[in-house]
């Protein structure tokens, strides 16, 4: 779905977590750049322990991967599109289609199989009005099984964050 790491449906095993663990995550989600050494300091461990826990956080599932947030507006792409997509039917095999072809569309950010009035939720990023456009008639329109498109264009953005709380 929509050029992603994670899919929604892997689910990492069950670890409870002390609040040694929780720091950790904390801490990371603030800054992944940070080295072993000073999450250490931050979380109180060892450099030894604190990366044994890192490593066992990631062998759980909880940490799935290590990025850089990067500044839409600086790349162009500082327009935020919310689209529902209504299929015409509801089979496995249209939503595999539409799911193929939907990772594939220029500037999707997530790509969500939802309830309600659609069948599916995608965030784009493009850079302007035209950009949108142009995307919507090259792209989103020749979408496989699509019956309805509604699209949504983001005025301002309020929130926006990555982090979960823990």
């Amino acid at each position: 779905m929509c050029a992603t790491k994670i899919r929604a449906d892997e689910k990492p095993p069950t670890t409870p977590l002390d609040r040694t663990d929780k720091a950790i995550l904390r801490a990371l989600q603030r800054d992944a750049s940070l080295s072993n050494v000073a999450l250490a300091a931050k979380v109180h461990l060892s450099a030894p322990a604190c990366l044994r826990r890192v490593d066992r956080l990631k062998r759980a599932g909880l940490i799935t991967g290590t990025v850089a947030l990067l500044n839409p507006a600086a790349l162009d792409a500082g327009m935020l599109v919310m689209i529902g997509v209504v299929l015409d039917r509801s089979t496995p095999d249209s939503f595999a289609a539409f799911e193929k072809a939907a990772a594939k569309v220029s500037g999707c950010m997530e790509c969500h199989v939802i309830t309600g009035e659609f069948d599916y939720f995608m965030l784009l990023r493009t850079r302007d009005n035209d950009s949108f456009n142009r995307l919507h008639a090259e792209q989103l329109l020749r979408l496989p099984g699509v019956r309805q498109i509604r699209s949504f264009i983001a005025l301002k953005q309020v929130l926006s964050t990555t982090a979960f709380p823990v």
